[in-house]
């Protein structure tokens, strides 16, 4: 972490909480950008949990008081404890927990990734079409979720008293406010954006009752102070506010720099999510692509893949990613198409539920590796060459996150495969991201915040002998989508 001189002992620090699906991030970094203290607590989930259906809220918020317990000790050893002014969380877009009178969970969180609703997903597209929303809701939708559980356990949903996402009940444990959501965790519960109101079909036709559903502001709206009980168990000062949070990949996409009207972002982790920020939503009739509300009332459109980065983290140990990584620049542009889909069916920038990932037969560890690297590349493409068809704007650069971007052969194949430059800065996990809506209050804006936190690691710009190269690879790629009756 950083020395503190003279000058930042007086200077705000600002606090980011990432709860992810393994594990708890927690960062402290001051209004220039600089990391004071970070800590990152991993779950131990058990034996069985892998496809990660269910999980406890009350692990999250032990080991979330941990974490920041640990930053808090930090910053405390470096004589700045006090200069804490607010924080804010992010977690899983998706994710919905019962809670009772108390506030208290009924039942384990239901994940992004349990797919038990999906008959519940389709009667609420169903239901959302029907009335006018063109919400195209999925199993990995919160309010599918919530239908399914009062279906299946009517004697516990009786006493549901509120659905929450995973920030509203960190937040809450961190305030005693409850009862509150942001625009980005509410929107796959089947919040309007347009008309900011709970649609009237949740009630009359999915019976679920709108008192049960959280009232909904924008991220970064004073939620409460820390709460004495709180400040007991973590270590954190007095006076620290806590804003409302935001979801996980509009959190990357304020940390890439993607702040801003015309900005858009990549991030690169388990799965390829793309993001950006425009003045007007961009209606996708399809509804492959949807639209979050951004806190300063722009939009945020993006989507979604199955595909991203799983495959290396399952295929390759670290020691053989830093070999691959070096041996890919021998192979660079080649003539090999993958297409490294882990499940069955995909989402986005194409809906097809049969299809199943592809790779060429024969191909050395070495090229199988580079292939991929340039399929996910290619999907990336068409995402933003369907955006830029719907919305009829240019993307000109692309922010990046993720895991993805730690990679440079990674990110010469993407500018180039893109024919756009992409940019990358020194910290962009989804913990930089909460921090920078906790700071949105005291610059005025979440521009404002990113701008003056942000730091610039790298630019790579794409080179055109290169980028012609890709255009046969792609084509190539875009026929074996077609041929395996993908329509596009």
């Amino acid at each position: 972490m950083a020395e503190v001189d003279e000058m930042n002992k007086s200077q705000p620090i600002f606090i980011g909480i990432d709860i992810g699906t393994q594990g708890i991030r927690t960062i402290a970094i001051g209004y220039n950008g600089t990391i004071y203290a970070a800590s990152t607590v991993t779950f131990n989930l058990a034996k069985g949990n892998e496809l990660r259906m269910e999980q406890s809220p009350f692990m999250w918020w032990q080991h979330t008081a941990e974490s920041i317990r640990q930053v808090a000790n930090s910053l405390k050893e470096q004589k700045i404890l006090n200069q804490v002014v607010s924080l804010s969380v992010t977690s899983t877009s998706g994710t919905v927990i019962p809670l009772d009178k108390q506030y208290e969970p009924l039942y384990n969180a239901l994940m992004y990734s349990d797919s038990r609703s999906a008959s519940e997903a389709a009667l609420c597209r169903e239901a959302a079409f029907a009335a006018g929303h063109y919400t195209a809701f999925s199993s990995s939708y919160g309010l599918p979720k919530i239908v399914w559980f009062h279906k299946h356990f009517p004697q516990i949903a009786k006493d549901v008293c509120l659905w929450a996402h995973p920030t509203d009940y960190i937040i809450g444990k961190l305030t005693g406010k409850w009862g509150i959501t942001d625009y980005t965790s509410a929107f796959k519960s089947g919040y309007d954006l347009n008309n900011e109101k709970w649609p009237e079909y949740i009630e009359k036709t999915l019976k679920i009752p709108v008192k049960l559903l959280p009232i909904v502001l924008p991220s970064g709206t004073f939620a409460g102070n820390v709460s004495k009980e709180c400040m007991e168990e973590t270590g954190l000062p007095e006076n620290v506010s806590v804003t409302l949070g935001l979801t996980d990949g509009c959190a990357s996409q304020f940390a890439s720099g993607s702040l801003s009207p015309g900005n858009w972002n990549t991030t690169i982790g388990t799965t390829l999510v793309i993001k950006g920020i425009t003045y007007e939503p961009i209606i996708d009739e399809k509804g492959i692509l949807y639209n979050h509300r951004h806190p300063d009332g722009y939009w945020m459109p993006g989507g979604a893949s199955n595909t991203g980065g799983d495959w290396i983290s399952i295929d390759y140990s670290k020691d053989e990613l830093a070999y691959l990584n070096s041996k890919a620049y021998e192979y660079f542009p080649s003539r090999w198409i993958s297409y490294p889909l882990r499940q069955k069916g995909e989402r986005f920038p194409f809906a097809f539920p049969d299809i199943q990932g592809f790779d060429e037969p024969g191909l050395t560890k070495e090229q199988l590796f580079i292939s991929r690297l340039e399929g996910v590349a290619y999907l990336e493409r068409m995402a933003y060459e369907m955006i830029e068809k719907l919305s009829s704007e240019k993307v000109r650069a692309v922010f990046t996150a993720g895991g993805g971007s730690s990679s440079d052969v990674w990110l010469t194949i993407r500018s180039n495969v893109l024919k756009k430059p992409i940019i990358k800065m020194k910290h962009s996990d989804g913990a930089i991201g909460a921090a920078i809506v906790a700071a949105a209050s005291y610059f005025g804006s979440i521009q404002e915040a990113g701008e003056n936190m942000l730091k610039r690691e790298k630019e790579v710009m794409f080179e055109e002998h290169i980028s012609e190269q890709y255009e046969e690879g792609y084509e190539r790629f875009i026929q074996a989508l077609k041929k395996r009756g993908v329509v596009l």
